[in-house]
């Protein structure tokens, strides 16, 4: 599955089967009606499974699209759904609405684990899912920036850019855009977790950072020289100010504790990580730069200097090397010295 959403068919199951809800009141629902078993599903999801908040949104945004064409299909319960009903809402995913094939791939690997959660549960009998098969993904390689473009990037923060914008003092923003990208690169994170991160989760004398990844998992990363420095200016001299706010009306604390603020002094949101990268992208004259490219970046780099594989795996947080292994592919001019050095004719 991509980065953003994983959806394995084992991960998320049950640890025993329960038996359906008794026969339902007068006047209520059927148990095996569409509306009430999405929410149920995602409580499943997020209580028993332990996933992360935006997975559990991926998988309600997916069965409600999968709801809406099996109504339009007459289906009225889950107990009426066929195999023909699920392959349709496949195939209009991409014909009908142009998905991507990773779009597509998500939307199946969730109506597996959806449907056997049902007849794990007992609220079907016969899983119409059971026979879908997981069409094996190419895998497209992952688009990076060069050591050059990244010092573009983590360098275009400066107070005269912001100047330039008509942001100046009193609240020297740029400082914090700079620590976000530095933190970024040098630990290679995710939009979520960088946003996620807490002042304790900063250890400058152990020079790591706590990073809390998917599903609640955390990890210790080694945090750079530049990025640390950046960091502790960033705290002596924004942070603060963003907390309290400027002038004479101090505001109450709603930082949460977060590292990054906005300027409101509200934790920096996943959505606002992906705004600043692409406008700080663009002060630094990069085209069509997302915050998972800073992480794609961090990982060629390590492998294309010689880092073992295993300890990429762990520094991003993969739960399976096959995911990280992809990153061997991409550094082509690793694979032409290799070509060079050890081929008869190179």
């Amino acid at each position: 599955m991509s980065d953003g959403v994983r959806a394995s068919d084992n991960r998320c199951m049950p640890r025993a089967a329960v038996q359906p809800d008794a026969s339902p009141t007068p006047g209520a629902e059927a148990p095996t009606a569409f509306d009430g078993l999405g929410k149920r599903f995602e409580t499943f999801c997020r209580i028993e499974c332990g996933l992360a908040a935006n997975s559990v949104e991926a998988y309600g945004r997916d069965l409600r699209d999968l709801f809406s064409d099996l109504r339009a299909a007459g289906r009225g319960s889950v107990a009426e759904v066929t195999p023909r009903d699920l392959v349709g809402h496949l195939a209009a995913l991409k014909n009908q609405r142009h998905m991507a094939s990773t779009s597509i791939i998500r939307h199946l690997a969730t109506i597996r684990v959806f449907f056997r959660w049902l007849e794990s549960t007992g609220l079907i009998t016969e899983n119409p899912a059971g026979d879908l098969d997981r069409p094996t993904r190419w895998k497209k390689l992952p688009g990076v920036l060069s050591p050059r473009q990244m010092k573009q990037l983590v360098e275009a923060p400066r107070p005269e850019a912001q100047a330039k914008a008509g942001k100046g003092a009193p609240l020297p923003l740029w400082l914090r855009d700079k620590a976000m990208l530095e933190l970024m690169y040098a630990c290679g994170l995710r939009a979520s977790e960088v946003a996620g991160l807490r002042i304790g989760d900063f250890h400058p004398n152990l020079g790591v950072v706590t990073v809390t990844g998917k599903g609640g998992k955390q990890r210790l990363v080694p945090v750079g020289k530049p990025a640390q420095v950046i960091v502790r200016q960033y705290l002596d001299e924004c942070r603060a100010t963003l907390v309290k706010g400027t002038g004479n009306a101090a505001r109450p604390d709603r930082s949460e504790g977060r590292l990054l603020l906005s300027k409101t002094g509200r934790p920096l949101e996943r959505v606002a990580v992906w705004q600043l990268v692409r406008k700080n992208a663009k002060l630094a004259g990069l085209p069509r730069v997302h915050p998972h490219l800073l992480r794609h970046s961090f990982a060629t780099h390590l492998v294309g200097g010689g880092a073992d594989l295993r300890v990429v795996q762990e520094l991003l947080g993969h739960a399976d090397i096959a995911t990280t292994q992809i990153y061997t592919h991409v550094d082509s001019g690793r694979f032409r010295e290799i070509q060079r050095k050890f081929h008869p004719r190179p």
